[in-house]
């Protein structure tokens, strides 16, 4: 599902990453990482976190929901990229921002008192300010098929975007644009979805409080939940680029963000902040955002949608801390297909929605592999304690 195609509209610049280095740190398989983790854990190497085998216990991911494509741009010359999220025969939408720094587009429209009621597409993108434009090439893909909302034999597609903060790690000129976005649609598809170092998880990291260089790498992630036997089907898609440290739900134990500054050991943002620790963060280090995606098959409102989407904020805090800080843009977009014919309670939506989002979470963290300077949490597992 991923598109690493170059944008012919960028070029290459000398302090590019060569699509060698990026390959060689960028390619390696999910699987085997989750495998590393767990053989780890299993081994009783205390120096490092351990995987809790419930924290992967949600099956495939965004795409379960019928209606629902996902597509990857990931950039090929260095760490970033864009992911489409398709709904073409429509979606009632909701969003939720929270975080202090954001970046966004067409948000406005999904406010339950405006008059759209569906959208066509959302887009989750790296590049700052300037990856919103992946938005232009979705909404030229989905005119090109007569998909939008109509008026005199036209159609415009609604299709809202976010951002987050990527430009640190790379060369910053290189950025998601309108072709990345049209790229990511052609690639879009309702089978399994890529994770980890894809997309605009491609240059995602995590625990930067204390400055990038304790920082450690993340991606994208997935996850969904069934609910029972009644057909409900609850998704999320998250791309982690947070301030703060991931965490295990279920055990509190924590996963990865900020490093000692000997790279040794997990630091602890918020134990280092309870000890007095001063916040850091040199202006270049105050972007982060975790961007999510919550699709389901239920019916249901505007309202309700952008309930579903506050609701599922939880998640990100039971998988981050901090979270929501004045450095994030966290968002959190919720899709409703309404292929489930079942009345569904739009408290148990947004209750599972919650969960789900915080498995995404923890799954971006551990399908990610590294980047120079910023260490998987595979890799500080199998350093068990030792340098980067």
């Amino acid at each position: 599902m991923t598109d690493r195609s170059k944008n012919p509209a960028e070029k290459p610049t000398e302090k590019a990453m060569s699509r060698r280095e990026f390959s060689r740190n960028a390619l390696a398989a999910g699987g085997a990482l989750l495998a590393s983790a767990r053989e780890l854990a299993a081994a009783g190497q205390s120096s490092s976190p351990s995987v809790a085998p419930e924290s992967t216990s949600s099956s495939g991911g965004l795409t379960d929901v019928e209606g629902i494509k996902v597509g990857h741009f990931t950039e090929s010359r260095r760490p970033t990229g864009c992911t489409v999220i398709l709904c073409e025969k429509g979606a009632v939408g909701g969003v939720d921002v929270r975080g202090g720094a954001p970046g966004t587009r067409e948000t406005d429209l999904l406010n339950p008192i405006n008059t759209v009621q569906q959208i066509y597409g959302v887009v989750v993108s790296g590049g700052s300010a300037f990856g919103l434009d992946a938005a232009s090439g979705v909404m030229r893909y989905l005119e090109e098929k007569g998909i939008g909302f109509p008026f005199g034999g036209a159609f415009v597609p609604i299709v809202p975007a976010a951002v987050l903060f990527d430009l640190n790690v790379g060369d910053p000129k290189i950025r998601p644009n309108a072709e990345s976005g049209y790229a990511a649609c052609r690639a879009a598809n309702a089978g399994p979805v890529a994770e980890g170092n894809v997309g605009a998880g491609a240059g995602a990291t995590v625990g930067k409080l204390f400055g990038m260089q304790y920082g450690m790498k993340a991606g994208l992630g997935t996850a969904s939940l069934r609910a029972g036997k009644g057909g409900l089907i609850v998704a999320a898609l998250a791309a982690v680029n947070a301030a703060g440290d991931v965490y295990l739900p279920r055990t509190g134990e924590l996963l990865a963000g900020a490093r000692t500054p000997d790279g040794r050991r997990l630091r602890n943002t918020i134990a280092q902040l309870r000890a007095g620790e001063s916040v850091s963060v040199a202006q270049s280090d105050q972007k982060n955002t975790t961007l999510a995606v919550v699709a389901t098959n239920a019916r249901l409102t505007k309202d309700q949608a952008t309930k579903v989407a506050q609701m599922a904020h939880d998640g990100l805090a039971r998988a981050i801390n901090p979270v929501h800080t004045p450095y994030d843009g966290d968002t959190v977009f919720a899709l409703a297909t309404g292929a489930l014919d079942a009345a569904v309670d739009v408290a148990a939506v947004g209750a599972l929605a919650a969960e789900v989002v915080a498995e995404a979470i923890v799954r971006a963290v551990l399908r990610a592999t590294s980047l120079p300077g910023y260490p998987s949490q595979a890799d500080f597992a199998a350093a068990a304690g030792g340098p980067f």
